[in-house]
């Protein structure tokens, strides 16, 4: 039970909204096809249809990308291919948020059109890897390996996945090092 108003504010701040929707078969199938990660389109349709500020883009990004890092380690030896997908997540949520932070041009790009592809993502690593951090593309790198040969094509066992994760968990540190300097200059 909440005491008073302002432990009621801080009771809705810390709230997460789990939803769970039923889609009817003919879209599950069509999305299954096109191998689209419905949670991640709904989160850049929700960010887009808010139109939320930049910073609260790059926390939420962020807090989403920690969210598949943990889902992906727990994964490693149990599913190597959904911890593969979970893990290039990391990578992709790392991205975008540094591209938003950055005021990068295929943040713009992909606000314009709705959405991210991989082209827009990968030119957005190599601007990062050269204005933040140069370790960011090799970063990425490692990460779309484990996208294509551990998640499409199967082929990766968890000592191989487990040899990658060191360069997913660098980039996330960049990104929560990044985010960290920007709250210390609001502050």
């Amino acid at each position: 039970m909440v005491s008073n108003v302002s432990d009621e504010k801080t009771f809705v701040m810390n709230m997460i909204y789990k939803v769970v929707i039923r889609l009817p078969e003919t879209v599950a199938r069509r999305l299954r096809d096109l191998g689209v990660d419905v949670e991640a389109k709904l989160i850049d349709v929700l960010i887009h249809e808010l139109n939320m500020d930049p910073t609260d883009e790059v926390r939420a990004r962020a807090e989403l990308a920690e969210k598949y890092l943990e889902e992906g380690e727990k994964l490693v030896d149990k599913d190597t291919v959904q911890a593969c997908e979970k893990l290039y997540k990391v990578a992709e949520e790392a991205i975008k948020a540094l591209a938003v932070a950055e005021k990068l041009e295929e943040a713009n790009k992909a606000k314009e059109r709705g959405r991210w592809t991989l082209s827009l993502l990968d030119a957005a690593a190599r601007k990062l890897s050269e204005k933040i951090n140069e370790r960011i593309y090799d970063d990425w790198d490692h990460a779309y390996f484990l996208h294509v040969e551990g998640f499409h094509e199967a082929r990766l066992k968890p000592e191989q996945v487990r040899a990658r994760l060191k360069y997913v968990k660098e980039l996330l540190g960049i990104l929560k090092e990044r985010a960290h300097m920007e709250a210390k200059q609001q502050a």
